[in-house]
């Protein structure tokens, strides 16, 4: 059985063990205000959304993370549109996703036929992280630290008692749209790692898990990305030891863990 330090011998396990670490740090921070706003299906679906985007893309050679990044924030803004508009945010996630993965899987089946490329979107994989990859990941880590700094108390007054953040002067329609496309941003950048359809692994579990062992918002933060880059480093070992892609690991080991601590609160 492979050691785990074998992930820095070789130079494409380097990139994908600083990938998870920086996907930790993002996927830490933003899972904690992703189940404090109740954001767990957008933060899934804005990386599911993704999908015709990237069949596109890989067919027609552009670039991935561009396409990604379009298609994204595109998401978000028809979300945040149509809850303005007044429909309810999960109406509209759940809209705008079918019509997305519908969309993608013509694409990939009819019109492009991008057979094994498919598998490598929705699941992710270890081979060919590049650095343009590392550096979306870095930007989005910095992001997600810089926006906790400086929007976290808007995020937890919203969260808590979304009616009195106006009366308080805080700018919740812009702290809102700001979590949105910073949660989309993401979720193209755990792409390449995990996969379209494994992103929750990233920006949901850990978050969920980390509530239930947490009684302040310092300590949710601190536990959701302890777990986040727990969680991402095992997933990669066991991808690396099975010859799987990295993506479901990551998301077994995550509910696992929910699912024990979920155990555990429900028994004391």
């Amino acid at each position: 059985m492979p050691s785990p330090l074998d992930l820095a011998d070789f130079p494409f396990l380097r990139d994908a063990l600083f990938e998870v670490v920086l996907l930790g740090v993002a996927g830490g921070l933003l899972s904690a205000w992703v189940v404090l706003r109740r954001l767990a299906f957008f933060s899934h679906a804005a990386g599911s959304a993704t999908f015709p985007g990237l069949v596109a893309a890989d067919a027609s050679g552009v670039s991935p993370t561009l396409a990604g990044l379009v298609v994204a924030l595109g998401y978000a803004g028809g979300v945040e549109r149509a809850g303005r508009a007044g429909r309810e945010p999960g109406e509209a996630t759940a809209l705008l996703l079918v019509a997305a993965l519908a969309g993608g899987v013509v694409l990939a089946s009819d019109v492009f036929e991008s057979g094994a490329a498919v598998d490598r979107l929705l699941f992710g994989t270890l081979l060919g992280l590049g650095p343009a990859d590392l550096a979306l990941s870095a930007c989005a880590a910095l992001l997600a630290a810089l926006a906790t700094a400086t929007l976290g108390r808007t995020w937890a007054a919203i969260a808590f008692d979304p009616d009195s953040a106006p009366a308080l002067g805080l700018p919740a329609h812009t702290a809102d749209l700001m979590l949105l496309a910073l949660v989309a941003v993401a979720a193209v950048a755990a792409i390449p790692a995990v996969g379209a359809l494994l992103v929750a692994a990233v920006y949901v579990l850990p978050g969920a898990a980390a509530r239930l062992v947490s009684r302040t918002v310092p300590a949710l933060l601190a536990w959701s990305v302890a777990l986040a880059l727990a969680e991402g480093m095992a997933g990669l070992y066991v991808a690396y030891w099975l010859d799987l892609p990295p993506g479901p690991p990551v998301a077994a080991l995550g509910a696992a863990v929910y699912a024990a601590l979920a155990l555990g609160a429900a028994t004391r």
